[in-house]
C-alpha cells in the first residue's frame, strides 16, 4: 500500500501525525517505509529523534536518488538508530520501520522531469515489494513533490497498486478552505491528477481527510464563561457545516487527532510510556491507533 500525506498549508500537523501513524502501523505488525518528500525541509529524522539525519542524509538521500546520482537512496532503521532509548526498546514488539530521508541541505525541486518521475515510480514499486505500507510525506501545497507523486502513480507499473491520499488540515476556517482547494480547486489534486492520466473518480475515492489538533468543545466549555462556551459550540457547528459544504464532511473523514500539549511543545512520536507517565494524553495515542486501523480498513475507503 502506498500512502501519500499532503496538506495545502504548513503547520497542519501533517508530518508529526504521519510519523506517529507510521509508528503505530509498525506496532501493529506492519513493515513500514517512511519517505521524506518534504524536499525543502527534510527533517523527519528529527521527529524520529535520529540526530545523524535530523536535517537529512549527509549523502545519498532522496534528492540524490531522484536526480540520478545514486542507484538507491539511503535508508535508516528507526528503531536501531534513534537516539531515544524508549523508542529503541520498542523494537522487540514492533515490525520494521525504515526512514528514507532527503539530502541535508537539499531544496525544493523547481521542476519535475520524466527521469525523476520514472525513478520515483521504480523506488515506490521496489519498496512496496519489501514493505507492507509505504508512507510518503509530501511538501505542503501544490509542490513539485505532489506533482511527482501524481505523475508516478499514474504510470502503468503503479496503477494496480493500492494508493491512498491523506489530506491534513487543522480545525479552522482557513485550513478547511485550503484543504478543499487543494483537492477540488482549479489547480488541485483531482484536476492535475486527471491531466497526468488519473481517473478523477477513482482518485477522489482514494482521498480522505485528517483533522489535527481538534479541541474538545465540551472540555473548553467547562472552563469558559457561559457566553464564551455558547460561542465555542456555535463555531464548532459552523466549521462542521463548512467542512460538509466543501466535501470534507464525515463521509470523507479518516479521523481526527486532539489538541496535545506534548506535540505543541515538542513534535515527536508519542509512545505508550509517555501515556503511562501521564505526559501525553491517552486520547492522542488512541487517535493514532484508530487512524492506523482505519487506513488499513477497506470499509473506510468504500465510495462516498
Amino acid at each position: 500500500m502506498l500512502v501519500f500525506s499532503t496538506s495545502d498549508k504548513g503547520g497542519a500537523g501533517r508530518s508529526v501525525t504521519s510519523c506517529n501513524l507510521a509508528y503505530r502501523l509498525c506496532l501493529s505488525g506492519k513493515d513500514v517505509a517512511y519517505l521524506d518528500f518534504t524536499f525543502g525541509s527534510p527533517t523527519a529524522g528529527a521527529l524520529f529523534e535520529i540526530d545523524d539525519v535530523a536535517r537529512g542524509a549527509t549523502s545519498g538521500g532522496l534528492h540524490s536518488y531522484l536526480l540520478g546520482s545514486v542507484g538507491f537512496p539511503a535508508g535508516v532503521d528507526v528503531h536501531a538508530m534513534t537516539d531515544r532509548a524508549a523508542l529503541r526498546s520498542s523494537a522487540s514488539r514492533a515490525a520494521k520501520l525504515v526512514l528514507f530521508p532527503g539530502d541535508k541541505g537539499g531544496a525544493e525541486f523547481l521542476t519535475v522531469n520524466d527521469g525523476m518521475v520514472h525513478r520515483c515510480a521504480d523506488l515506490l514499486s521496489q519498496l512496496e515489494r519489501t514493505f507492507e505500507v509505504v508512507v510518503v510525506d509530501l511538501s505542503a501545497g501544490r509542490s513539485a513533490a505532489l506533482e511527482l507523486a501524481l505523475r508516478a502513480t499514474a504510470l502503468p507499473q503503479l496503477r494496480a497498486h493500492t494508493v491512498r491520499w491523506l489530506v491534513f488540515h487543522r480545525w479552522s476556517r482557513q485550513h478547511i478552505l485550503a484543504a478543499a482547494g487543494l483537492v477540488h480547486g482549479p489547480n488541485g489534486l483531482l484536476r492535475v491528477g486527471r491531466e497526468w492520466g488519473h481517473d478523477a473518480v477513482c482518485l477522489l475515492e482514494s482521498v480522505r481527510y485528517v483533522r489535527t489538533a481538534v479541541p474538545s468543545v465540551a472540555a473548553l466549555s467547562m472552563m469558559s464563561h457561559p457566553a464564551q462556551a455558547a460561542w465555542l459550540a456555535e463555531q464548532d457547528e459552523v466549521l462542521k457545516r463548512l467542512a460538509s459544504s466543501n466535501r470534507l464532511g464525515a463521509s470523507a473523514l479518516l479521523g481526527t487527532t486532539p489538541v496535545e500539549p506534548v506535540l505543541q511543545w515538542r513534535e515527536q512520536v508519542i509512545l505508550d510510556v509517555d501515556v503511562d507517565a501521564h505526559i501525553a494524553n491517552p486520547a492522542t495515542a488512541d487517535a493514532f491507533v484508530e487512524l492506523a486501523h482505519r487506513l488499513l480498513d477497506d470499509g473506510t475507503w468504500e465510495s462516498f
